[in-house]
């Protein structure tokens, strides 16, 4: 025959499960305790009948000392089995249900005993502390065997010791009583052990359904490709337990959201502050790819309740995709300008070509002038109001795609911005987006006009963008600025409602504000200010390496 496969072999030790493991350490521990409880319980109940028998055994003993015919048989008889004090020793012992009743004089000679032919026979054990006056309580051996005892001084009228008075109870009977003792004790003790396996069941019961009657191993197993998963996915994880406190961050969670480990057992808006992205974790905003903007990020979010009442949410990084989306944006911006120069360039050139051909000379050099007066005026008027090279080439720009789009992008007389601006770029964004939600508003209308104004006061930036569109109601005027919240269909790589919650959060983190109201005449107009935007003068000068002119700080001054 083969030998028995492995899989199949009798396996020692303890079972893998956890069910079974926790039931069987329960039982164990279950019956060390009955074992243990009823060894404790034995102890001092053996202790307690020894006890019980000793003092009864006394209490014989000076109920016998104190009978006037025992003291004056001693006194006035021989030891004698016939005699008085044997007799009314028995007569004590039969009513008692003594073992002996031993009554010795000084010289420690028996005047009484269960064994007629020991009285007048000296006692096997020592009499004297009896004889001295003491009482003696005792578990010894004897002529009679093991023996619970109570010896007692026996006194004559005149209360001087004649001797002394012994009583046995017999060790047998104490005995019996603790074995007969012994199986109620065990009944309950088996009782207790049985009603603490039922429990263990049911206890084990419980843990197999909440571990899915796993082994110990596969737990532990589970556990580490969790941490391995968790801390090795690009996807910020935060789990959330039943009250809303965060019980679980990985790294790229932490990365995202700026926190630490101490944010574990915090809630949301203790952690992270008020915000969407609080109220996203949360749950207080429903939905699935949810955006919101943690610090410069761009995230998206989801919220997945679990079985216990906790929840988990999962956060991925859009700011580099969002980056993406917008220099997109940009590039058809752009592209569309190229396309609309290209198209009034070749409108131009075939109506300068019909000139020519008409021989109209003088009026085909008339034309050319005026084209080149338009675009050259047009960019210096933007330049000399706009210093920052970012800036002014991005709103002549958008001039050229509002002309295409037959709206009038006009940058306002008021405007004066010097080159002095700390983060460009920023403001770049800003004035790109407030241009571009305002060119979206009033298109296709008549009369659609868009109104750019930069100022400059002190180290302040004042960026205002009117139009003449239909305007925002009172009631969306906050909500406008919320992540995720557009009126527009979403463009092909994303979705919108982040450019004005960038531009409020660009403006908040320099201590700035962003708002939205009604232009004169109707249309929108939006307000950010920008505290901190600009340099000192004299700083600078210095960092350039240049020296101001006179008449630069005078019209700076003015200015």
């Amino acid at each position: 025959m083969s030998p028995t496969p492995s899989a199949r072999r009798l396996r020692l030790g303890l079972p893998r499960r956890v069910f079974s493991q926790v039931l069987l350490m329960q039982v164990a521990v279950a019956a060390g305790v009955a074992v243990l409880a009823t060894g404790l319980f034995l102890a001092p109940l053996s202790k307690q009948l020894d006890q019980e028998a000793m003092r009864r055994a006394l209490a014989i003993a000076e109920t016998t000392a104190q009978d006037p015919q025992i003291a004056e048989g001693v006194l006035t008889t021989p030891p004698a089995p016939d005699g008085a004090v044997q007799k009314e020793a028995e007569r004590i012992r039969k009513a008692t249900h003594a073992e002996y009743i031993v009554v010795l004089d000084r010289r420690g000679v028996r005047w009484s005993h269960t064994t007629p032919s020991e009285i007048g026979g000296h006692v096997s054990t020592d009499p004297s502390e009896a004889l001295g006056g003491k009482q003696v309580m005792e578990i010894d051996n004897g002529t009679l065997g093991r023996s619970a005892r109570g010896k007692v001084p026996l006194y004559d009228a005149g209360h001087r010791i004649i001797g002394a008075v012994s009583v046995g109870i017999a060790y047998d009977s104490v005995r019996a009583r603790l074995i007969s003792a012994i199986p109620g004790l065990f009944a309950y003790a088996g009782g207790a052990l049985a009603v603490g396996a039922l429990a263990a069941w049911l206890i084990s019961r419980r843990v197999q359904r909440q571990t899915r009657d796993l082994a110990f191993s596969d737990i532990s197993a589970l556990l580490a490709e969790r941490e391995a998963m968790l801390h090795g996915i690009r996807e910020g994880v935060v789990a959330l337990d039943r009250g809303g406190r965060v019980r679980l961050l990985n790294d790229e969670a932490r990365r995202l959201l700026g926190i630490g480990d101490e944010a574990v057992g915090q809630t949301p808006d203790e952690a992270l502050g008020a915000g969407r992205t609080t109220d996203v974790l949360a749950g207080r905003v429903s939905g699935t790819d949810l955006l919101t903007v943690r610090g410069q990020r761009v995230l998206v979010a989801n919220r997945m309740p679990t079985g216990d009442g906790g929840a988990v949410a999962t956060l991925r990084d859009r700011t580099e995709l969002e980056q993406l989306g917008r220099e997109l944006d940009s590039t058809r911006g752009l592209i569309d300008a190229l396309r609309a120069q290209d198209h009034e360039h070749a409108n131009r050139i075939h109506t300068l070509l019909g000139l020519l051909e008409l021989e109209m000379y003088d009026d085909a050099v008339e034309f050319v002038g005026e084209v080149v007066g338009d675009h050259r005026v047009t960019a210096e008027q933007v330049t000399e109001k706009v210093r920052d090279p970012l800036l002014a080439a991005l709103l002549v720009g958008k001039a050229t795609v509002a002309a295409e789009r037959g709206v009038a992008l006009w940058v306002s007389e008021r405007t004066r911005l010097p080159d002095r601006l700390i983060d460009p770029r920023g403001l770049v964004t800003v004035v790109g987006n407030l241009a571009d939600n305002a060119l979206d508003a009033v298109a296709g209308t008549l009369h659609a006009r868009v109104e750019v104004e930069l100022r400059a006061e002190g180290r302040a930036v004042v960026l205002r963008v009117r139009d003449t569109g239909p305007g925002i109601p009172a009631d969306q005027r906050e909500l406008i600025f919320t992540e995720g919240w557009s009126t527009k269909q979403p463009p092909a790589h994303g979705k919108r409602g982040i450019g004005l919650s960038l531009v409020r959060r660009l403006a908040e983190r320099q201590g700035g504000s962003a708002t939205a109201g009604v232009a004169k005449g109707g249309g929108a107009e939006f307000t950010v200010v920008l505290p901190e935007a600009l340099t000192e003068p004299e700083l600078n000068l210095v960092m350039t390496g240049e020296s101001p002119e006179p008449a630069a700080v005078a019209e700076e001054e003015a200015r």
